[in-house]
């Protein structure tokens, strides 16, 4: 039988044929390592060309790439082995055509190569012989031969780990390379290295290395000095200078953008610019500011409250009238006094336009209460809960309000909290399916409030914004310009935050005189010159003036009127108050006695709760609480008031901290927690009752709550929606208590996911450890996993919303693991104890953050020794907060700066915002 060829059949072949995936391991590497790596290989390869690995492939040279992956046209590499003009490589002789067609393959199919091998299992030597015989550091020598025996076989060479060359590093001039020896300090105090599983000196030697190159470096510490940079306002500090300046409370969000973050905070300097939007955005606030100041109001604005989604009515909200359920509180400044419209709309049942409320049990009650007093009391199932006002909102209700700050609240009397009848018990959360469910019935819920008003306003004859601006009235036209003139001096001397010079009078007083003749009025010549400071650089920006007199290069103290905002703005985020401002334009805030007792008498002031609020807020990452939303068919008893509690709880862990003046090492291992009934019902924790916050101490089966580690909110921020991740949670663990974190996976990688078990059938469901594992196999970063996984799998009995658990989906929870100093743990007990055992580490970060927050700028190398300083101080009053905050005052970084040499304002600029 003879066969018949189909030329289709043929091209088909042939395509296949060439459709082969190539290997880059087995079949284009071999043919590198045969013909090319005995020059392509090291250091002192041709114009840096390495083919003995493929990320030095896909480098490319010291002239750029040579392999343009799925374009071996363009692909240099592939030209030079193809060259047949005698240019070709290697140049020995020209491969073969096999070869070539093999490399060029590779290259058209996308130039694939794994390399995971590369990355996590290159073997390294092992140090030879047995370890030097040193029980203590004391020598550059003795520092040399440990670190030659314990960390060279990994850092030195072509490719040294991390690109840190040991080998190359003086120890007998530490200072020489002082901020890679300060990178090296820093991984050596969070223990992660040498790396888990290699050798590793005893726990005195391996302190003392710490020790003596600290020692060095403290003793050869550099006087370098940046200036901050000018410092503007940021979004914060504007609603609280606005505060503390007129006694009025605004929403800084509705007058200005959110800010920029650097170095984990929003007042670095260098990264607080002023765009052109940004000007506008100022100017404006500056004239609605003052109007509102004054209740200068022409015509009706609306307020509009709304509860949150998540939000759940069952029990009383803290801040509510007593014997009360649910509602909504809401804190308005109102614009001047006048006639108010008060509109109240229920949460619509489902989506359907039906014109029903949310809610079955009948005969609620509804308060409208204005600062305590009963406005109006509804009949939910006829004025509210039906027809027209499910989407209208209620009829008009007018009630003459004053103006200034007023609380409005909208709540539910408290007479129907027996049980109910319903067979089965609904989730926490009411609100997961407002459309109503079989069998359950659930209480009417509010869901907004539009305050409308003033109608027909007559301004205002008293607020706290008119006390705090009219120092003086005058009695008649001709004591009106003496009085402006106090009343204007008087609001740009703490604006300004310094005292107000004859210019500056000048000026202000050419502002009132204009309004004044326009507007016909003494208060509307004050709004003039009001709306004028606001709107001044002075007020907008923090400048500190470098003396002319300095020499280039050359320290100098700043001003105690400059250091008065340095402090005003570190401790409370806003401007200096009189008693500063009085001590430091008498020149007398520099003396350390002074400043100290200005430092404890600001700690004690409740304006300090605006430190507590941004470091635990940035820091401590809590302000991302309220963009954390749980899935809720995961997790159904999640709600907002839940949100809220877990964030409180550890704000006011914090604050005992700051304001109890404790020990910082108490943020670690800390036996006390602040609940309510709500947080304790979450925790599981008995005999809390009521929404109000209480202090309790930890019983011994609560141990697991213990410190920062223990709360709940830490381990939501580093959770997924809808599942717990070791890896983030350790990632987010170390950052925050050890102020390292590991290095990002190598670029253009495809990081695998966790197995998906969606198509298993009848098969159990993996754990996270086994799921992680699996993850780690196929990970080319596995050496960074290792430093993270443990600590986040020791963290594993918390769920992705902070619930203690002793089984996930069925199987026991594993946390044991091993540290990178080779410690085992097994569970959050052993890691809180590890931990505390690298407090000394904590503390410096403590130190650190609470310096960059205070200067505005990031902190180098060149702090580290001033940090190290303030922990070593610190210690000897038992690690105070306290004493944190006066070290960071005292030191030279918050009381000096340093003329920038020639050409290197931009570069210290930099370095400021970084």
């Amino acid at each position: 039988m003879r066969l018949r060829f189909s030329p289709v059949l043929i091209l088909l072949a042939a395509a296949c044929a060439t459709a082969q995936t190539v290997d880059y391991a087995k079949q284009v590497q071999p043919i590198f390592d045969s013909n090319c790596t005995g020059c392509h290989k090291g250091s002192a390869a041709p114009v840096g060309l390495q083919l003995d690995n493929p990320t030095a492939v896909f480098h490319g040279s010291t002239n750029g790439k040579v392999i343009v992956p799925s374009d071996s046209k363009n692909s240099l590499l592939i030209q030079r082995i193809s060259d047949t003009t005698g240019d070709q490589m290697p140049p020995a002789g020209p491969l073969s055509k096999a070869q070539i067609k093999i490399i060029t393959d590779w290259v058209d199919q996308g130039a694939k190569a794994d390399i995971t091998q590369e990355l996590t299992d290159a073997p390294r030597p092992q140090p030879a012989g047995p370890p030097p015989a040193i029980t203590t550091v004391a020598t550059a020598t003795q520092e040399r031969a440990l670190l030659d025996y314990y960390c060279v076989r990994c850092h030195s060479g072509s490719n040294p780990e991390g690109d840190m060359h040991l080998d190359k590093m003086d120890t007998a001039h530490i200072d020489k390379d002082a901020d890679k020896w300060e990178h090296v300090v820093r991984k050596m105090r969070a223990g992660m290295m040498p790396p888990s599983g290699n050798p590793r000196p005893a726990n005195a030697v391996y302190e003392s290395m710490i020790a003596f190159a600290e020692n060095d470096l403290d003793r050869h510490k550099q006087a370098e000095l940046p200036p901050p940079g000018v410092h503007r306002l940021n979004r914060t500090e504007f609603g609280n200078v606005i505060r503390d300046l007129l006694a009025l409370e605004i929403d800084p969000s509705k007058f200005l953008p959110s800010d920029d973050s650097t170095r984990g905070f929003d007042n670095i300097a260098g990264s607080l610019s002023l765009s052109p939007a940004l000007l506008e955005g100022f100017t404006a606030a500056a004239e609605k500011i003052s109007r509102l100041a004054l209740s200068d109001v022409s015509e009706a604005t609306s307020k509009v409250c709304r509860v949150p989604e998540d939000n759940s009515q069952d029990y009383h909200i803290e801040g509510m009238p007593f014997a009360t359920r649910g509602g909504l509180l809401c804190k308005y400044e109102f614009p001047a006094d006048g006639d108010y419209v008060f509109k109240v709309y229920p949460i619509n049942q489902g989506l359907m336009d039906n014109n029903r409320a949310f809610g079955e049990i009948r005969g609620e009650k509804l308060e409208l209460l204005v600062d305590g007093e009963l406005v109006k009391m509804y009949d939910w199932d006829r004025e509210v809960g039906t027809g027209a006002p499910v989407h209208g909102g209620t009829a008009d209700v007018h009630f003459h309000v004053n103006a200034g700050l007023h609380t409005v609240a909208v709540t539910f009397p408290a007479t129907q909290l027996a049980p109910s009848n319903d067979l089965n018990e609904h989730f926490l959360r009411s609100t997961i399916e407002t459309g109503g469910l079989p069998g359950f019935k659930f209480y009417p819920h509010v869901g907004k409030l539009d305050i409308l008003g003033p109608n027909k306003p007559t301004g205002a004859v008293d607020s706290p914004s008119r006390r705090k601006i009219f120092v003086c009235k005058p009695a008649n036209a001709a004591q009106e310009t003496a009085c402006a003139q106090r009343i204007v001096t008087t609001l740009a001397r703490r604006a300004y935050r310094r005292p107000v010079t004859a210019e500056d009078t000048e000026t202000l007083m050419s502002f009132y005189q204009q309004g004044r003749n326009e507007g016909g009025k003494f208060d509307m010549g004050i709004e003039r010159a009001l709306e004028r400071i606001l709107a001044d650089p002075e007020f907008v920006f923090r400048k500190e003036a470098e003396p002319a007199n300095v020499a280039n290069g050359k320290t100098y103290r700043i001003t105690d009127l400059e250091l008065a905002s340095r402090l005003s703005f570190f401790l409370w985020s806003s401007i200096p108050d009189d008693d500063l401002l009085t001590v430091a334009s008498q020149n007398k805030l520099h003396d350390p006695a002074v400043l100290e007792q200005q430092v404890k008498r600001m700690l004690i002031d409740p304006r300090s709760e605006q430190l507590v609020s941004n470091l635990t807020g940035q820091w401590l990452n809590m302000r991302a609480m309220q963009t954390l939303f749980p899935i809720p068919g995961i997790f159904p008893d999640f709600d907002d008031n839940l949100r809220f509690a877990l964030r409180k709880e550890v704000e006011l862990f914090f604050s005992s901290i700051v304001h109890d003046d404790r020990s910082v090492i108490d943020l670690l291992n800390g036996n006390e927690t602040f609940l309510n009934e709500r947080l304790a019902q979450h925790y599981g924790i008995p005999n809390v009752y009521g929404s109000n916050f209480r202090r309790v101490t930890l019983a011994p089966e609560f141990d697991m709550r213990r410190g920062l580690l223990g709360k709940g909110a830490i381990e939501m921020i580093s959770a997924y929606p809808n599942r717990t991740t070791p890896t983030v949670r350790g990632k987010t663990i170390m950052q925050i208590f050890l102020g390292v974190e590991p290095p990002p996976p190598p670029p253009n990688l495809k990081i695998p996911q966790l197995a998906d078990d969606g198509n298993a059938t009848h098969a159990a469901k993996p754990t996270m450890r086994q799921q992680i594992e699996m993850h780690r196999k196929n990970e080319p970063c596995a050496t960074c996993h290792k430093i993270m996984d443990p600590i986040g799998l020791a963290l594993e009995n918390f769920d992705a919303i902070g619930r203690w658990r002793t089984t996930d989906d069925g199987s026991p929870i594993d946390a044991s693991g091993m540290l990178m100093d080779g410690q085992k743990i097994n569970g959050v007990t052993d890691l809180r104890t590890a931990m505390v055992r690298y407090s000394p580490e904590f503390e410096r970060v403590v130190a650190e953050k609470l310096m960059i927050y205070a200067l505005g700028r990031g902190t180098e190398y060149y702090d580290m020794p001033t940090i190290r300083a303030i922990v070593r101080d610190a210690e000897k009053n038992n690690h105070k907060f306290s004493s944190f905050v006066l070290g960071v005052v005292k030191s030279d970084q918050f009381q000096m700066n340093q003329k920038l040499m020639s050409g290197n304002a931009s570069q210290n600029q930099q370095r400021a915002s970084r």
